[in-house]
């Protein structure tokens, strides 16, 4: 099966659903799912991602090692938000390697601060820090006042997910 192709052909749940069935948990056709979506043209890049995060909620040990390389497209300037936004997402569904955990956190951090970040990306954000919490305590109150600073002008979506958020890591806002 070309991916390529595939990709090209249609964006659509019935073609994500053929691609991630097609995949599996085969880690050398994730290897040229994942290369799709890192390296291909714009169009292709934002459509890899549909299924990248499927075969990652099936079989989360395929992205294992694809870590640095997802981090560091993070960092980068020139990809389009619908990476950054299925990234975003992808991480919050798996278990983060312990040693990419601080670029995880300030990564994410730096996501829910910024005014110019979409809501679905601080989102997403505020999930995997609220999960990280568990593991580093001291980051919830950092994450509280980030929440805090940005309440007022907040879409519901944002206080939807700063709720849980707060919630899950035993803070609350003073006034919901």
């Amino acid at each position: 099966m070309d991916l390529l192709k595939l990709l090209r052909a249609e964006h659509s749940k019935k073609n994500t659903d053929r691609i991630v069935d097609y995949i599996g948990d085969d880690k050398d056709r994730f290897a040229q799912l994942i290369q799709l979506f890192f390296k291909g043209e714009y169009r292709i890049t934002q459509r890899a991602a549909w299924p990248l995060n499927y075969c990652v909620r099936h079989h989360p040990e395929l992205i294992t090692p694809y870590f640095k390389p997802l981090l560091d497209n993070l960092d980068s300037t020139d990809i389009h938000v619908a990476v950054i936004r299925n990234t975003v997402r992808l991480l919050q569904d798996v278990s983060i390697p312990k040693r990419y955990q601080g670029r995880v956190m300030s990564t994410c951090f730096r996501f829910v601060e910024a005014p110019d970040t979409p809501i679905a990306v601080k989102v997403f954000s505020m999930t995997i820090l609220s999960q990280l919490a568990a593991e580093y305590p001291e980051i919830g109150p950092e994450l509280k006042l980030l929440i805090d600073d940005q309440w007022e002008h907040a879409t519901a979506a944002f206080r939807s997910r700063a709720k849980k958020a707060l919630k899950k890591i035993g803070l609350v806002r003073e006034s919901q």
